[in-house]
Order: structure tokens, then C-alpha cells, then sequence
């Protein structure tokens, strides 16, 4: 089995794979405080619950935009099985052709999402990460990654609503009836709900005409089954596209090595 593991500001999201075929996907608060035991632990839970022995791993694949916890999490993995994770970032081979003034400034779950994409679905391509932050960037017609947007996400926007206000309650983030809404708590579901929608829609819009053609678009991401059906726009929900960006990765290089 591979184990593949993107490390977010929020969430640590664990998958495995039985050839192409996923056999789970789990989620686990990132916490900066906790140790190399503690993470070994959950990580080592999470693979039991699934009935699978920490030995049927044979590899393992890390993205991560959190670096304080990279060398944790990958000494976590190393505690419970044998073999040293691959970690996404220089010296691994992705396929991915970078086009920006630093390609070296490209987060890893990014370069994840644009390999699985352009795998996946081909070019041009339009993607969408709804985690922390929402970002959105394209893969043009020759399949190269030429940039795109960071937006705050969803659920910073309405932290920061919350906090900056005094009266404003606490909500969660269930789809209100209308998009004009006649009460306080209404009106802040379809204005962080309706109004992200509608952010993503105007984006893709602006790039196409920059772009001057057409895109498929796809989206991923922890929130994106709340905000993506609310969308104009038709966008792919994939909610496993990072986790089949870091299989094609690490596919990549295990033949490379082989070679």
C-alpha cells in the first residue's frame, strides 16, 4: 500500500492507495505542538482502523506547506514503517513545467494539484483549492503552469467577520433557503457561501478572457461540496485530486529510480 499525506495550515489529510485504487482517506488537525510520537500514533491509528498493517506499507509520498511540521511528520512515518518518505520539493521529478517569476515559490499542495490535473483532466485547466486559502490557477493550452490568485478561504473569511464585529454570531456554514435573506444569520450563510461562489465564477470569467479560450475547470478541497454547487461556472468536484497528484509523483519517481 502507499500512504500519501498533504500537510495543510488546518488539516493533515492521509490516503492509501492498492494500485489506482484508493482504500481510504482520512483527515487529522495539524497541530504544531504535538511530537513525533504523537502524530506516529495517529498516523499508525488512522492505517488500523482500515484493518491494515503498518507492514503492507511499502512507500510513502509528503506535500507540505506547514515546514515546522515536514521533518515531524516525515519522522512520524519513519517510526512506523520501514521505508523513508518521498517528500514533494526539489530533487523530485513532477512534469510539471513552471512558469512563474520563481518557480521555486510554488507551494507543494499547488504543484500536487496541477500534476494530478493536467493527469486527470488535460489542458487548459482551471483549478480551484478551497482550503485556508482559496486559490485558483491555470494550466494553459500547452499544459504549463503560468499562475493564478490566493484569495482568503472560506472559513478565514468568516473568522474574520466574526471577530472583527461585535454583534455578528458564530454560524455554521449550511446553505441558507434564498440569496436574499431576511435575518442575521441567513445573511451571513449566503454572503460567505453565495459570495465565495460567486468570487470563483468572476475569476474564472477574468481568466478566460485573459487567456483568450476556453478551460475545463476542476475543484477540490475541504469546503468545495459547499461552495462549488453554487458556482455558475461548470467545475469538476474532485474531492481526491490531491491525493491522485501525489500518487502520479511518486509513481514518477519510483520509475525514475528504477532506471
Amino acid at each position: 500500500m502507499l500512504l500519501v499525506i498533504d500537510m495543510g495550515n488546518t488539516n493533515i489529510e492521509l490516503g492509501g492507495f492498492d494500485g489506482d485504487d484508493i482504500l481510504f482517506r482520512e483527515r487529522i488537525s495539524t497541530d504544531l505542538e504535538k511530537t513525533e510520537l504523537e502524530y506516529a500514533v495517529l498516523i499508525k491509528t488512522v492505517i488500523e482502523l482500515y484493518g491494515i498493517h503498518e507492514s503492507d506499507v511499502t512507500g510513502c509520498i509528503i506535500s507540505s506547506v506547514v515546514p515546522p511540521l515536514t521533518h515531524i511528520i516525515k519522522t512520524a512515518v519513519k517510526k512506523i514503517i520501514s521505508v523513508t518518505p518521498m517528500v514533494v520539493g526539489a530533487g523530485l521529478k513532477t512534469g510539471l513545467n513552471i512558469k512563474l517569476d520563481d518557480p521555486r515559490t510554488l507551494g507543494a499542495d499547488l504543484v500536487v494539484d496541477a500534476v494530478a490535473g493536467l493527469a486527470g483532466y488535460g489542458a487548459p485547466l482551471i483549478m480551484i483549492d478551497m482550503g485556508t486559502a482559496t486559490t485558483v490557477t491555470v494550466l494553459d493550452k500547452k499544459g504549463d503552469y503560468i499562475g493564478g490568485v490566493i484569495m482568503p478561504g472560506v472559513m478565514v473569511s468568516l473568522e474574520s467577520l466574526v471577530s472583527g464585529t461585535s454583534q455578528l454570531p458564530r454560524i455554521s456554514l449550511a446553505l441558507p433557503k434564498a440569496v436574499i435573506c431576511q435575518n442575521t444569520m441567513d445573511s451571513m450563510k449566503s454572503g460567505i457561501i453565495n459570495g465565495q461562489a460567486s468570487q470563483i465564477d468572476g475569476l474564472i470569467q477574468r481568466f478566460e478572457e485573459e487567456l483568450g479560450y476556453p478551460c475545463k475547470k476542476v475543484a477540490t478541497g475541504g469546503l468545495a461540496k459547499v461552495i462549488i454547487p453554487r458556482c455558475k461556472e461548470n467545475i469538476i468536484l474532485d474531492n481526491d485530486l490531491i491525493l491522485k497528484g501525489l500518487k502520479v509523483i511518486y509513481d514518477k519517481n519510483v520509475k525514475q529510480k528504477k532506471h
